[in-house]
């Protein structure tokens, strides 16, 4: 299973930020749509970065209430790790897991098509060994 049949079922749908966002207003973006991270792109709708609740409860422990005006440029992390709708649904897990991140942008032809977060990818894994189980029980049963 790859990532575009997870792509499929959620959609195609990216919240992101421009990335002279103030965080506060990041922050509020991430409360109402009930998620954990947003892109930043610039104005050609090129992915820039990418801030989670995680890089803003961080900059708050080093600098406080201040956080919440800076911008999403100065919190964003860059260097990202993104995935293509053809990327294997066990492989995006395994660079999630060993890069410490829940969220993964997925790029085709250059171009930001939708984002997954681990907990995305570990509904679909479980959904497929939930079908393969119940496969392997029906062939038991049957024979």
């Amino acid at each position: 299973m790859t990532i575009a049949a997870i792509l499929k079922h959620k959609g195609r749908s990216i919240v992101h930020v421009d990335p002279t966002a103030r965080i506060v207003d990041v922050a509020a973006l991430l409360t109402g749509h009930k998620i954990g991270a947003v892109v930043v792109l610039d104005r050609a709708g090129q992915l820039l970065g990418i801030v989670s609740e995680r890089d803003i409860v961080r900059e708050i422990a080093v600098n406080g209430a201040r956080t919440l005006d800076m911008s999403a440029a100065q919190l964003m992390t860059t260097n990202i790790t993104t995935a293509t709708p053809h990327t294997h649904v066990h492989e995006a897990m395994a660079l999630m897991t060993l890069g410490r991140f829940r969220h993964l942008p997925v790029m085709d032809r250059g171009e930001l098509v939708g984002i997954v977060s681990i907990g995305d990818v570990v509904k679909r894994v479980i959904e497929d060994q939930t079908i393969e189980v119940d496969s392997l029980k029906a062939y038991v049963v049957g024979h």
